[in-house]
């Protein structure tokens, strides 16, 4: 198998990229070979040349290398993110060029203490986690993370005995960024935290909310999430919190789980003994006799133009894909539609099945042409991009409720214990 090395020319990545060139080399280059990324971002005038040396350098060790930059125009905000998403869509097109079997990238145990303490400090409801040692991305390519465990000093130490040098970003040392401001504030802190979190413990209350959203929970047509009124008001148990603020978000069309404002919200609808309904992420909260019923709120609907062939996502909740030659519109269905007879009919109230079919995408073509090579498939926006692997068995479960298939599998189940020997 090939694997792709994220490598940006600092300590960690190169670190990561000298001691894979090692260990495969030392052991069966038959089985394993290497190939590296460098993503240029752009975002200072000094990259362009990192990236060219981390070219030479590939070049030194026999590993082919390739240069993506992110082009255009840059955001005002959130620059990290945007790059971050970036960096990832760029590796995995490079990935499929180098048709590697999974992307690697340099993060550490002083990467893993941020990531929890920035996790615990924005306090978004239960579940909150460290990076896992395995990511699917896109739901196409496995990213892995061998160094997980070493922290950056071990790493420096190691390039040092290979006279090998690296280069640090002065973006480091800026503390506009949160990543900064919380590396000063460990710097200066006990290594405590690095016990606040276990990936095991994280992996069993998956496993644990994926069996009780088998057990309580049904999906109908995507669009409407039962569940019964005894289960539902189960709210100090911490897995099937984690459960519910998952499934709001996909109801919502969201990509991460309620906020803890809203979280504490919800905490106090389902407290309440009387029936009713709450807006909540996008979601409403529907309280019955009969059950709780969860669907994305008729508001902020807009309408989606695709091109022929094109591909894109409707309201954060579906993946639509014309296949055909005219372009089409995507919108919410409204009052009346065809969805909210097939609700009724699936045993649904009918108060709830026509508020939620208002929300229901409908495909119309712009000249009139058939729309039968118009596919829509279920988005589940907390993992499509990017899914943890202690979470997987959940996603699957959700994944499955929603009429779609499973996550593709890491692509050797034990490839981390390889590459750490």
């Amino acid at each position: 198998m090939r694997i792709l090395v994220a490598v940006s020319g600092g300590s960690d990545s190169k670190g990561l990229l000298l001691a894979l060139n090692e260990a495969i080399e030392a052991s069966d280059p038959n089985r394993f070979s290497l190939a590296a990324c460098t993503v240029d971002h752009a975002l200072r005038p000094e990259s362009a040349a990192e990236a060219q040396g981390v070219a030479a350098f590939c070049a030194s060790i026999g590993v082919p290398h390739l240069i993506k930059r992110w082009d255009g125009p840059k955001p005002l905000t959130g620059i990290q993110a945007a790059a971050r998403e970036a960096r990832y869509r760029l590796l995995a097109d490079a990935a499929e060029r180098f048709d590697a079997g999974c992307i690697v990238t340099g993060h550490t145990s002083d990467d893993q203490r941020e990531t929890i303490l920035m996790r615990m400090q924005r306090a978004t409801g239960p579940g909150a986690s460290g990076m896992a040692r395995a990511t699917l991305y896109d739901r196409r390519i496995w990213v892995l993370r061998p160094f997980l465990n070493l922290d950056r000093t071990s790493i420096r130490a190691f390039l040092a005995t290979r006279d090998v040098t690296w280069f640090d970003d002065p973006s480091n040392a800026n503390t506009t960024f949160e990543r900064v401001r919380v590396r000063a504030e460990l710097a200066h802190a006990p290594r405590a935290e690095e016990g606040a979190w276990d990936a095991g413990a994280r992996a069993r209350s998956s496993t644990r909310a994926a069996a009780l959203i088998t057990r309580h929970v049904r999906v109908h047509a995507g669009l409407v999430v039962e569940i019964p009124l005894a289960f539902a008001e189960h709210r100090d148990d911490v897995d099937w919190q984690r459960a519910l603020l998952a499934l709001v978000a996909v109801v919502g069309g969201r990509a991460h789980i309620p906020a803890a404002d809203t979280v504490k919200r919800v905490a106090a609808f389902l407290r309440e003994t009387t029936l009713g309904r709450m807006t909540a992420g996008r979601c409403v909260f529907d309280r019955r006799a009969s059950g709780l019923y969860l669907y994305r709120e008729a508001r902020g609907l807009t309408t989606l133009t695709l091109a022929g062939g094109e591909t894109a996502t409707w309201d954060g909740r579906f993946h639509v894909r014309n296949g055909g030659s005219a372009p089409i519109s995507v919108a919410a269905e409204g009052r009346g539609g065809p969805q909210q007879q097939r609700l009724i009919a699936a045993g649904l109230p009918p108060g709830v099945a026509g508020r939620a079919s208002l929300t229901a995408p409908r495909v119309r073509s712009e000249n009139g042409e058939s729309v039968a090579s118009i596919t829509i498939e279920p988005r589940i926006g907390l993992y499509d991009t990017f899914l943890p692997g202690f979470d997987r068995i959940m996603a699957d479960r959700i994944a499955g409720l929603f009429g779609r298939g499973p996550y593709p599998p890491p692509p050797v189940h034990d490839l981390l214990t390889e590459m750490e020997r």
